[in-house]
């Protein structure tokens, strides 16, 4: 099966290249796409956060990785696959992530905590409902904090 998804959304920012840490300073503006009335936003302020999804666009070109990998290529780190670990070789190329709304302005939506390069397309916006979130403690292996510890600063 194949499908086509059009971008709804683009991101605008300070990041204009990949890189894997630093993002916790850089406030994102996600700009509605024409053909989307700006009525697409009401009511999006009302909540804290938003989960933005996204195409990995710049990666197109790299290797898509389907089985395992170091995490950043890192071997002090367990191989792992592909869906156990964030990275942007994905089959698909799609990236998620949960932010804070900062504020909305007619046809954008400004937001800080968004792991996504200037000019990334958005494939959709959802807003975060506690009821989606886990029930339970997330449980993780200790190799990932050691690397996200430079992630968000």
């Amino acid at each position: 099966m194949t499908f086509e998804i059009k971008p709804i959304a683009t991101i605008y920012n300070s990041r204009k290249e990949i890189s894997d840490d630093f993002w916790g300073n850089i406030i994102s503006e996600i700009k509605l796409d024409e053909s989307l009335p700006a009525e697409a936003f009401d009511g999006i302020t009302d909540f804290s956060h938003a989960e933005i999804i996204y195409i990995f666009h710049k990666a197109f070109n790299g290797k898509i990785v389907l089985g395992g990998e170091h995490p950043r290529e890192n071997k002090a780190w367990p191989k792992v696959g592909i869906f156990a670990q964030r990275k942007k070789n994905r089959p698909n190329f799609i990236g998620t992530t949960i932010c804070e709304i900062v504020k909305r302005e007619g046809r954008s939506l400004f937001v800080k905590m968004l792991d996504a390069i200037d000019g990334t397309p958005v494939i959709d916006i959802k807003p975060v409902m506690k009821e989606f979130l886990p029930k339970r403690e997330i449980v993780q292996p200790d190799w990932v904090s050691a690397l996200m510890k430079d992630y968000w600063k």
